[in-house]
């Protein structure tokens, strides 16, 4: 099989990273872009989700995460809170 070399451009403490991941895992850089064009072209979309959160979600999902979120007592707290 022949082969195409691609070129692509990124940080180079991502890829450094990247390379360290990979390493662990057993394979080079060159493999895990194959693999993830490989799934690309199988499911026909990338294979994660990209999304685009606003600054209060990511806000609200590190609080929740760290336990600092509001809680409430009953749900009519909560719709007080609500409507204050």
């Amino acid at each position: 099989m022949s082969e195409a070399r691609l070129s692509i451009r990124t940080d180079p403490d991502l890829k450094k990273r990247a390379q360290e991941l990979f390493n662990q895992m057993g394979f080079d850089i060159s493999t895990a872009v194959n693999i993830f064009l490989r799934q690309s072209v199988h499911d026909q979309a990338l294979p994660f989700r990209p999304s685009v959160e606003d600054p209060d979600s990511i806000e609200a999902r590190r609080q929740a995460e760290a336990g600092e979120g509001k809680r409430y007592a009953s749900v009519s707290d909560l719709m007080a809170d609500l409507d204050a």
